[in-house]
């Protein structure tokens, strides 16, 4: 079971597995028609397949505990703040953390390669500790999605979290999605360039929560 230690913050609270995903292999599950895709403006959708990670509570313990987690500073117009969250990077050349990771990427690639054109290459973690953890309004626009259409993929394991997008141009209302316990978000199209998207910090308590982002190869 998921425990606090000094390093990821001595307030977090305990993790709650789910009563729906206990089995301990973790594996994703199938996506041909599973998912459903929700069409937004500009060219931009998401797919959704909730639990579509068996095994999600078990992954969550074994990423908690064995990924090698670091904090990161970054400016903030005049000064230089803390990351409110926990990171890890795998490039396209590094082993995945677990065999599950391993698994959901070919899956998502047997998917989604010959819409996207190119397989998903990098995974991105992080680990949401409370709900003081979050991240702010952005789009992934370091590299070609500041001007290509392309995919992202999200998988959430732990406490669900609100995930809330909405598009630049301010014509839609912001849509929420609570993703967790091995849920799936593609987000696809011109979704990186014309919405954003965010996890917003929440005063109630919450536990621990992680993502994995797959991506192409120049997308971050």
């Amino acid at each position: 079971m998921f425990d606090s230690s000094p390093r990821l913050r001595g307030m977090t609270p305990p993790f709650q597995a789910s009563l729906l995903t206990c089995e301990d292999e973790a594996r994703p599950g199938p996506l041909g028609g599973t998912v459903r895709r929700t069409a937004l403006t500009l060219g931009a959708w998401i797919d959704l397949r909730p639990t579509w990670m068996g095994g999600a509570d078990a992954l969550f313990e074994r990423l908690a505990e064995t990924v090698p987690w670091h904090a990161e500073r970054r400016r903030m117009y005049d000064r230089v703040v803390d990351v409110p969250r926990l990171l890890a990077f795998y490039d396209e050349r590094a082993t995945l953390p677990d065999p599950a990771l391993d698994e959901a990427l070919q899956a998502l690639n047997d998917h989604y390669a010959a819409e996207l054109g190119e397989p998903f290459r990098t995974a991105g973690l992080c680990l949401y500790r409370d709900g003081r953890d979050s991240v702010a309004w952005h789009g992934d626009t370091l590299g070609r999605g500041r001007t290509e259409d392309t995919m992202v993929a999200i998988i959430s394991i732990g406490t669900p979290r609100a995930l809330l997008l909405r598009p630049r141009s301010g014509d839609s209302p912001t849509l929420r999605h609570d993703l967790g316990h091995g849920d799936l978000i593609v987000m696809g199209g011109s979704c990186q360039r014309t919405w954003e998207h965010a996890i917003p910090k929440t005063a109630r308590p919450t536990g621990p929560r992680i993502s994995i982002q797959f991506r192409p190869r120049g997308v971050r």
